[in-house]
């Protein structure tokens, strides 16, 4: 699969929106649509703002790729028929091939029922053509910075359901160390008590 990246920025260059993408994280984007003008377009822009694209004309290119290929977000034309865009975006999330990618999907036109769809199907976003790509830009990062903190958030709660666990585990162990404590403390007492008794017995037969 062909992947477009940047070559790195001539002392010359003007310091436009590009320009100041460039100072920003590279994002991987995995861009699927039949349409090969189209593809060259997107990943064309998509590279001069910081971004490494990668390429497919299928859903099933696009599961083979991702197979070997970690991405930020995945760019999936509505168009697509083989199999159609919701579907692939379905199969990518059943074979857990990008668990924490974003989907966009992309749109030739407003359609408010596929709209619905898409999103009702899982999509993170859905852009219509033609698009302001600096807006688009701002789009794709914020929505891997929203899926950055949620990771975050996500795994700040494992560790703390982590920790929970094991002083339940060490609270546990005490409650029993303190259970066996008590019974030998009963233990001990019970002995002195018979031994109290013995005594008493003993110095009541000697008077």
């Amino acid at each position: 699969m062909p992947f477009f990246k940047r070559n790195e920025a001539s002392q010359f260059d003007a310091p436009d929106a590009e320009g100041r993408a460039r100072t920003q994280r590279r994002l991987r984007v995995l861009l699927i649509d039949e349409n090969p003008t189209a593809r060259a377009v997107i990943a064309r822009r998509l590279s001069h703002l910081n971004y490494d694209v990668a390429l497919a004309d299928t859903g099933f290119s696009a599961l083979s790729l991702l197979v070997t290929h970690r991405v930020d977000i995945i760019l999936i034309d509505m168009g697509l028929t083989m199999p159609p865009a919701v579907a692939t975006m379905k199969q990518i999330r059943a074979a857990n091939l990008a668990a924490s990618a974003c989907f966009v999907m992309i749109a030739g036109r407003l359609d408010s029922q596929a709209t619905v769809e898409a999103l009702d199907a899982g999509a993170d976003d859905y852009v219509v053509k033609p698009f302001d790509f600096d807006i688009f830009d701002a789009r794709l990062r914020h929505l891997c910075q929203r899926a950055e903190q949620m990771g975050e958030l996500t795994r700040h709660n494992a560790e703390l359901d982590a920790r929970i666990a094991r002083r339940a585990v060490e609270l546990g162990e005490t409650r029993e160390t303190l259970r066996e404590l008590q019974i030998d403390r009963a233990r001990l007492v019970s002995s002195i008590q018979a031994l109290h008794d013995e005594l008493e017995r003993v110095t009541a037969q000697q008077g």
